[in-house]
């Protein structure tokens, strides 16, 4: 395996734990929480969640002083490792200099520098430009309100497991039932699902909305589905949904929120096959650890949006944030000089085929995959699943679930992490996994 990159990062240590996990100062907090936070949003179920008191590269620190290894990134977010000295060192210096601007009315320079990043990295080096946001869901807002511009068509087809956000425009191209559901009146109802990776049912889809009375304007696609369950498209999809799009006037926007920047081991995911889509959903990696997205597009579909003339018709008060910027354009030095892209693919391939060896006889054990260092392992059952997760915490290992009913143990690393340190949390996930007993 590449040897740990020559960076400022301190070596990824083994976990060390203190107390019971979680903690007595973990457990507290949870009481504290579920006195204040709407009680929708950190699941506070026995065990209970650990609470973080400072990360750095690949190892978590608790507030009750345990040490974890993490195996999740933070939902993907830390792909040069949390606290990079030169991410931080650029958010400081901004923040030192200019902590906020008026985006779209006095902007940053710091914003330019990026949006210039972002147009030279679009996939296929075509023109590009973009709008900048806070969030994926953002992205995704602007990437759909884009296509309708675009093409004068309102309707868009998503895949069925697919994740592309929780407002409300995201949301109706959101598949899960369970967050959709309760908004379902404020829904506009505009997308059509399709199995993800049958290329035939997307035809058939494309063919009934055609006579239908929601015509299509996009496809939106995750080239690997993240809260979906790690689930890799199949060989030559991305590049049919290609051809599919040119064939029907349709908009190809791919959502790679959680596959960009390397994560796949690839810059874009999309670029295993070589595909250009028309518009392109990024976050998460993008800074590594600040709050900031974009949605990057043909220049000649971008051309949609008229010309500002003091109103922004899709704008927000942090547009361009200063520091997120900054971090933005520091994390993607970091990646490129590190050579953390192909790390990804190196590391990615040796876990996958660990993972493998060791789980794929286990009769509870329903799949182990994944694309650079996103990989999934499903189980029979969410159960089985949990228990996972629970017994690798015990033993100082963040993982997440993923993927319907929660069945898929989600491993997402920061590109960054010490290859022994990665064997040694592999080591743990299978011993985990291979076990069968009910979740306490």
């Amino acid at each position: 395996m590449t040897p740990s990159p020559a960076s400022a990062l301190p070596p990824t240590q083994l976990p060390d734990l203190r107390t019971r996990v979680p903690g007595p100062r973990s457990l507290a907090l949870a009481a504290r929480l579920a006195a204040v936070e709407s009680r929708n949003v950190t699941a506070l179920v026995d065990p209970g969640p650990i609470f973080w008191q400072r990360a750095k590269g690949a190892n978590i620190w608790d507030a009750d002083g345990n040490r974890f290894v993490d195996l999740t990134g933070a939902f993907g977010v830390a792909n040069v490792g949390h606290g990079h000295p030169e991410v931080v060192a650029a958010v400081a210096r901004q923040a030192e200099t200019l902590l906020h601007a008026m985006g779209d009315v006095h902007p940053p320079v710091v914003k330019v520098e990026l949006l210039e990043a972002l147009a030279a990295h679009f996939p296929g080096k075509e023109p590009a430009r973009a709008v900048l946001g806070s969030s994926g869901s953002d992205a995704v807002e602007s990437a759909i309100k884009t296509a309708q511009l675009a093409t004068g068509r309102a309707g868009l087809l998503a895949f069925e497991g697919g994740y592309h956000g929780l407002a409300l425009g995201a949301l109706d191209a959101t598949a899960r039932r369970d967050f959709r559901d309760p908004f379902a009146a404020r829904l506009p109802g505009a997308t059509i699902f399709a199995r993800f990776g049958d290329l035939g049912h997307v035809e058939k889809c494309v063919a009934e909305a055609e006579t239908g009375d929601q015509p299509l304007g996009a496809i939106l696609v995750e080239p690997v589905q993240g809260r979906g369950g790690e689930r890799v498209a199949p060989p030559g999809f991305l590049s049919s949904l290609r051809t599919l799009c040119d064939a029907h006037g349709l908009l190809l926007i791919a959502d790679e929120i959680y596959t960009g920047f390397g994560r796949t081991g690839r810059w874009w995911a999309c670029d295993h096959e070589a595909v250009v889509p028309d518009l392109i959903c990024l976050g998460k990696g993008l800074a590594s650890g600040m709050p900031i997205s974009a949605c990057v597009g043909r220049e000649t579909i971008m051309a949609a949006w008229p010309k500002s003339t003091g109103e922004a018709l899709h704008t927000q008060t942090f547009l361009g944030h200063p520091p997120g910027c900054a971090a933005a354009l520091a994390s993607m030095a970091v990646l490129e000089r590190d050579g953390l892209v192909a790390r990804s693919a190196e590391l990615g391939q040796g876990a996958l085929d660990r993972l493998r060896k060791a789980l794929t006889a286990r009769a509870h054990v329903m799949d182990v995959r994944g694309l650079g260092l996103m990989l999934g392992i499903e189980f029979a059952s969410g159960h089985l699943c949990a228990a996972a997760v629970a017994r690798c915490l015990e033993n100082g290992i963040i993982v997440l679930r993923s993927g319907p009913g929660g069945c898929v143990l989600s491993i997402t690393p920061p590109l960054s992490i010490d290859p022994a340190a990665l064997t040694h949390a592999l080591d743990v996930v299978i011993e985990a996994s291979g076990q069968t007993g009910n979740p306490a």
